[in-house]
């Protein structure tokens, strides 16, 4: 087996180390790099195609993240028990890589490119994300593909003190305010090189807010442009390791050939002046229309003026003719606001286009809120439902499921055009969960509001920044579902064009924007602080100084954009509405969730069936909840005042009458629940009256499971146990000669008789010894001169062995019978078998 080749460094600020290893695993890849923290290991393998697929006019670079659930120790839970589609996880990893990667390989390279990351290791501390990126930038330094890298990445975590953690743990993070991942590239070859930022990716936590009410530093602008300012030491440290593992490969193999490549452009030289010529002034009208779909159509129209006049020179060249119009137009775009300050729709750089706000739009949504600005217009949805509805997560993560989710779809139409939907893409799935992470830190905690929440925002209309217009929408209907968010967070999508260095940022960009822009940079936030960030650009990374003004620029947008919402709805309703669940929830000891669910589940089984309410028990492994919900609030009242009962049970009084119900049947008995919490046993030797004063034998014969019947408690004893007797029968009664005595329980487990002042005396009872073969032994008992053999005694003990005390009267037949009649009540008794 080949020699692998490692490099190793110490992460400044922990104590672990970040270390490459290359040469050993998957010889076969033009890259192959393992990259390790802690116990996480990822592979990272990069391959290239040597040739370019016919018609290919675009960059085809695929990013796969595989997350092996053996990494973690934990076998699918899926029915087929082996990974299936990506997590979503998974694929905000593979964006996290792509994002960065993209723009650092040579323009016009169109030869396929497939980065591969296999998690073999989770350590359930060190997030492998992040390693992913380092792994796959040293992959492809190796692999001989023209990439100008290497990039590095790390993950920072702003703590309740207020400094920066590098490379947080999951544990470190949770229990910090924000996390920010940020990928960058050195500028130049030295050890110290400046560091140019290309890629953000940020958001609050789940505590944020409660460390923030606690004192913790709230996370500003200023607070963020200083992360970011930070973040570059672990970059550079990245990057410097990668570029040592450069030289050691190349030391070990030789020097790394580059593949063979070609770039493209999209037109000739000869193509670019005639278009230019013939397409500056048409286009340039074209693009001053400030309405999307008349601008289009403009656009469309000049565009086959330029294509049929230039094409007629240059025939067959359609495809090249086409890409020198889309450039430009690009050129006309960029021009435009570099040089006059007025975009494609007319606006200033710092203008926002019109916006509005509304909620209730359905009546049976639990909250419904529309959102628009400019053409961009976003339709969100809340839903509460009850904790069981929290979403199992089957992942390699130490988080196992989640409560607050929220789903982002982008149909065809939403752009005017056909198309199909075939389910979520990457896009629709990033853009989802970038909503997800700016509300989660506003979002209460389940302790305070016990619901599990699923935010859908379906995208009606689109130009530009629809992710962030999400953002807005689900502001508001969470405010309208009477969620109990501590503060409505806003969105804004800002822009970026750099010509002849200058850097020019756009608030509020367009979709036209977006495409001809160099940078696409959504802040999402409240009032006092930022929730979410993420950044993308196209150019090799943006200096610092110009991060911090459009985080201060996006600010001012945002706080407009709030005043706005504010006015649809100022503050979250105080009730949930009338169509959603009503939920409470409620801890118990640990000790009483058996008595809760019952055996088999047959105490809330009851308590669902009875009231109409949904009931979920859970615990912590230190004490227990109870979640009650149901859309009758009286449901959920009268189901939380049983289980109150069950908890602390009422104490049933002596002598008392109660109508009870039958809760179990046994062969010498009936339990019945007499109060909420509280069974006693009525005995068979008691049902007698049931019968018509006859014996009964059976008690099926005389009761059925779930059947009303009036009782009386005869006897509680210590424990508690309640016996138990028919309200028809007067107090005090004997029971009949053919029958038993009662047995107090309150349970299966549990049994008592109460004691009776008018039993016998063992001595003045009738002789029962059994009589003995021999000729000196004397007759148990005689009737006319009839000797008779009693087993009385031996059969009432294997009757206690088998059920337990059996009560008073309950041996032979009651004192004072004669033996006679003893005997023929014997005689009537089946033989049981010994």
């Amino acid at each position: 087996m080949a020699k692998a080749i490692s490099v190793s460094a110490p992460i400044s600020g922990t104590d672990r180390n970040l270390t490459f290893e290359a040469g050993k695993l998957a010889q076969l890849a033009d890259g192959a790099v393992v990259g390790r923290i802690g116990d996480t290991v990822v592979l990272a393998t990069a391959t290239a195609a040597r040739s370019v697929r016919e018609g290919t006019d675009f960059f085809p670079l695929t990013v796969d993240i595989e997350e092996r659930t053996y990494a973690a120790g934990k076998i699918p839970g899926s029915f087929f028990r082996r990974e299936g589609r990506a997590s979503d996880q998974a694929i905000l990893t593979c964006r996290l890589i792509d994002r960065p990667l993209r723009p650092s390989f040579p323009k016009g390279f169109r030869n396929e490119v497939h980065v591969v990351g296999t998690i073999f290791g989770a350590d359930q501390v060190n997030p492998h994300d992040v390693l992913a990126i380092n792994a796959a930038s040293a992959a492809l330094m190796i692999s001989g593909i023209p990439f100008d890298g290497p990039i590095g990445a790390v993950r920072i975590a702003y703590s309740t003190e207020g400094t920066w953690i590098p490379h947080a743990t999951y544990q470190e993070g949770d229990e910090s305010t924000f996390e920010l991942v940020v990928a960058g590239r050195a500028l130049s070859d030295s050890a110290d090189a400046e560091i140019a930022i290309m890629m953000v990716e940020a958001g609050g936590t789940e505590k944020s807010w409660d460390f923030y009410e606690d004192g913790a530093p709230r996370v500003t602008e200023d607070v963020l442009a200083e992360g970011l300012e930070a973040s570059k030491t672990w970059i550079r440290e990245s990057i410097n390791l990668q570029r040592e593992l450069v030289k050691a490969f190349t030391a070990e193999r030789g020097p790394i050939k580059t593949i063979e490549f070609s770039t493209f452009s999209d037109y000739g030289d000869d193509i670019w002046p005639r278009v230019e010529a013939v397409g500056t002034t048409p286009l340039s009208e074209a693009n001053q229309v400030t309405a999307k779909a008349e601008r289009n159509s403009a656009i469309d129209a000049a565009t086959k003026t330029v294509l049929e006049t230039v094409s007629a020179e240059f025939p067959g060249r359609e495809g090249e003719i086409k890409g020198a119009i889309r450039s430009l137009t690009k050129k006309l775009v960029r021009q435009r606001i570099i040089e006059d300050g007025i975009r494609i729709d007319g606006r200033s750089t710092t203008d926002i286009r019109p916006l509005s706000a509304e909620i209730d739009l359905f009546p049976t949504a639990h909250g419904s809120a529309l959102f628009q600005r400019g053409e961009t217009q976003v339709l969100n949805v809340t839903t509460l439902g009850m904790p069981r509805m929290n979403q199992l997560l089957d992942t390699i993560g130490p988080d196992d499921h989640k409560r607050y989710m929220h789903h982002y779809n982008f149909p065809p139409y939403s752009t005017g055009e056909a198309g199909q939907m075939r389910g979520p893409r990457r896009r629709e799935i990033g853009h989802g969960l970038l909503a997800e992470r700016a509300l989660l830190p506003v979002v209460p905690s389940q302790e305070k509001f016990p619901y599990t929440l699923r935010l859908v925002s379906d995208v009606l209309a689109s130009n530009g920044s629809t992710s962030m217009a999400s953002v807005c929408g689900s502001s508001l209907s969470l405010m309208a579902a009477g969620v109990p968010i501590h503060a409505p967070v806003a969105g804004i999508a800002m822009g970026l064009v750099y010509e002849g260095g200058e850097y020019v940022t756009l608030t509020d960009i367009l979709g036209a924007e977006d495409a001809f822009g160099d940078m696409d940079f959504k802040v999402a936030g409240t009032a006092e602080a930022v929730t979410a960030l993420q950044l993308d650009t196209k150019i090799d990374g943006l200096p610092a100084d110009v991060l911090s003004k459009a985080l201060h620029q996006a600010k001012e947008a945002r706080l407009q954009i709030l005043a706005v919402m504010n006015a649809a709805i100022a503050e979250p309703r105080d009730e949930v509405a009338a169509s959603a669940p009503k939920i409470v929830s409620m801890e118990i000891p640990i000790d009483k969730i058996g008595e809760v669910i019952g055996p088999k589940g047959k105490v809330i089984n009851t308590l669902q069936q009875e009231t109409g309410a949904d009931i979920a028990v859970d615990d912590d492994g230190m004490i227990g909840t109870v979640t009650i919900g149901a859309k009758d609030a009286n449901a959920v009242a009268e189901a939380k005042r049983r289980i109150s009962l069950i908890l602390d049970p009422p104490t049933a009084d002596v002598g008392e009458v109660y109508n009870g119900k039958v809760v179990n049947l046994t062969k010498f008995g009936a339990f019945v629940n007499v109060l909420p919490g509280r069974d006693g046993l009525l005995h068979i030797s008691k049902l007698s009256p049931l019968a018509d004063g006859k014996r009964v034998g059976a008690v099926e014969d005389v009761l059925t499971l779930g059947q009303a019947i009036e009782v009386r408690v005869d006897d509680i004893d210590q424990q508690g146990k309640v016996s138990l007797s028919l309200a028809s029968e007067p107090p005090g009664a004997a029971p009949s000669r053919d029958s038993g005595g009662a047995r107090g329980s309150s349970g299966p487990r549990g049994s008592d008789r109460p004691e009776r002042s008018d039993r016998p005396e063992r001595a003045d009872r009738p002789d029962r010894s059994r009589r003995q073969d021999g000729p000196h032994d004397e007759p148990s008992s005689t009737n006319g001169g009839t000797s008779f053999a009693s087993f009385e005694d031996a059969f009432e003990a294997e009757l206690v062995a088998d059920l337990g005390d059996l009560g008073p009267g309950a041996a032979a037949g009651g004192e004072g019978r004669p033996s006679g009649d003893r005997d023929r009540q014997r005689s009537r008794r089946p033989q049981r078998r010994r």
